[in-house]
C-alpha cells in the first residue's frame, strides 16, 4: 500500500521514465558457438607447435666449420742462387755466373760479391754493373729476376798481382733487394782454382 502511494505520489515525468526502463529489452550476452571457440582453439595449439617445432630445428641445425686457410706467402722471400764456373791462366782468372731466382718472390735487383785470397793489378777492365770495391773485391749487380727465372751471365776477368799457382774465390750474395732468402747456402761458394787452364765449377 505505501509503495502504491507512494507510486501515485512521484511526478508524472518519473512515472514515465521509470516505464520506459522496464519496456527496454534486456541485454543479455549471447553464448559464442562453439565452433568459433573450436576454431581458436585450434590455431592457438597449432602456434605453439610451430614455435616449439622452430626452436627444435634451430637447435639441431649444424654450426659451419671454418674453412681453412692457406698459409700466406712472404712477400718479401725469395730463393737467390748463382752458378757458373772458373779458370785461371797466365795470370788472368775469369768468372762466369749466371744469378738464379729460386722464388716464390720477384727481386728488384741482387748485387753479388767476389773476392779473391790475392791482391788484383790496380788497372782493371770489369763488366758494366760490376765496380771494385776493395783491393781484392768486386761487386756486380745482376738486375731484376723475377721468381723462378735465371738472369744474364756476367763475366768478370780479372788480372793478379804477379803469377799464382793457385788462388781461392769466394762468392756470395752481398744484397737480395731486402728479400729473406730461404736457403742462403746455395749462394755461396768458395772455389779454389789451379792456375792450368781447366773449367773450375761451382
Amino acid at each position: 500500500m505505501a509503495g502504491v502511494v507512494m507510486a501515485k505520489s512521484m511526478p508524472k515525468s518519473m512515472r514515465k521514465s521509470m516505464s520506459k526502463a522496464k519496456s527496454m529489452p534486456k541485454l543479455v550476452p549471447k553464448s559464442v558457438p562453439t565452433c568459433v571457440v573450436g576454431a581458436a582453439r585450434r590455431v592457438l595449439r597449432a602456434g605453439v607447435a610451430l614455435g616449439v617445432v622452430g626452436l627444435v630445428v634451430g637447435a639441431a641445425a649444424p654450426v659451419p666449420k671454418p674453412k681453412p686457410v692457406a698459409p700466406a706467402v712472404d712477400p718479401h722471400e725469395a730463393d737467390v742462387a748463382q752458378h757458373g764456373s772458373l779458370t785461371l791462366a797466365d795470370g788472368r782468372l775469369t768468372v762466369r755466373l749466371t744469378p738464379q731466382n729460386h722464388g716464390p718472390s720477384d727481386v728488384a735487383d741482387t748485387t753479388l760479391r767476389l773476392v779473391w785470397s790475392v791482391p788484383l793489378t790496380d788497372r782493371q777492365e770489369l763488366p758494366a754493373g760490376c765496380v771494385r770495391s776493395a783491393r781484392t773485391t768486386v761487386l756486380c749487380r745482376t738486375g731484376a729476376l723475377t721468381a723462378g727465372s735465371r738472369g744474364d751471365e756476367i763475366v768478370v776477368p780479372v788480372r793478379l798481382k804477379g803469377l799464382r799457382s793457385e788462388v781461392s774465390v769466394r762468392i756470395d750474395t752481398l744484397w737480395n733487394g731486402g728479400a729473406k732468402d730461404i736457403n742462403p747456402d746455395n749462394n755461396r761458394h768458395e772455389v779454389l782454382v789451379l792456375e792450368t787452364g781447366d773449367v773450375y765449377t761451382f
